[in-house]
């Protein structure tokens, strides 16, 4: 059972844990490349596995298939006219605004993507802990070279490095407040788990879809059918699959075994009393 110290912990590597990358930008902008390049397409491998092997999996224990399907499609689209929003709201604003709006749009949107992310963990560890730990290996997975771009994009437009750390980190922080909130919501039995389970997989699966894996594809100069993202794609879904599969097997045994012999004992104990 998952209580506020899970919460907490796995929010943290979902979000703040995951601005190593990014610091490591700070010291070495080569390294933090290369990280980038070979993170993004193991990010995508484990959200599409999340999303599919995990998430809407749960959801549908939770409410209807048909419902949870819904609320995944209208988690896509409601990113979709999310990220036009901001696409807009730059373009509309950049003439009347001092400085460089691209900067302040670049806090926003990544602060409301990590409180996205903390609704996402939260929703999952509600379920169970073993699928709270999968969607956070996922997310952290993918928030890397996130961290990454957004560092490189706010040193780009002539933000210092102490401050472009620090307002990261307060972003981040974002992804731990809204799990909390999500979570204590949750715990009193205020929100339903199907419809947030479906909005979570919406949400990663258009990273996935929308984002990363275009990217990948832009990337692709060569135009090779396979190569080494390819393989870390494939390594992503492999590699998550499978912790799904070995997390919820061995995690789940214990209580069964434990009911089983609770039982036995009762029967037992039930059975010297009628002696």
């Amino acid at each position: 059972m998952a209580n506020y110290g899970h919460i907490i912990f796995f929010s943290l590597i979902g979000g703040v844990f995951s601005l190593v990358g990014a610091i490591i930008l700070l010291s070495n902008k080569k390294l933090a490349s290369k990280m980038a390049k070979y993170a993004m397409p193991f990010a995508a491998g484990a959200l599409l596995a999340a999303v599919f092997l995990d998430l809407l999996k749960e959801g549908i224990e939770q409410a209807s298939v048909d419902s949870v399907l819904f609320w995944a499609m209208v988690g896509v689209v409601a990113f979709f006219f999310a990220e036009r929003f901001l696409h807009w709201f730059h373009h509309h604003h950049r003439h009347e605004s001092q400085g460089d709006p691209g900067r302040s749009l670049i806090i926003i949107g990544d602060t409301m993507h990590n409180a996205l992310d903390g609704v996402a963990i939260a929703a999952a560890f509600l379920v169970s802990v073993p699928t709270g730990i999968i969607t956070t290996i996922a997310i952290a997975a993918h928030e890397i070279p996130q961290e990454i771009g957004d560092f490189g994009l706010l040193l780009a437009k002539g933000m210092s490095r102490t401050r472009v750390l620090l307002v990261n980190i307060f972003s981040a922080l974002a992804t731990t407040l809204a799990a909390v909130i999500t979570f204590a919501l949750g715990s009193a039995n205020h929100l339903p788990l199907g419809l947030l389970l479906g909005l979570s997989a919406g949400f990663l699966l258009y990273i996935a879809a929308s984002d990363i894996i275009p990217t990948l594809h832009e990337n692709n100069v060569k135009r090779k059918l396979l190569d080494i993202e390819s393989a870390l794609l494939l390594a992503g879904v492999v590699v998550v699959g499978l912790s799904i599969h070995f997390a919820h097997q061995y995690i789940h045994a214990e209580p069964a075994h434990v009911n089983e012999t609770s039982q036995v004992e009762s029967h037992d104990v039930g059975h010297s009393h009628a002696h």
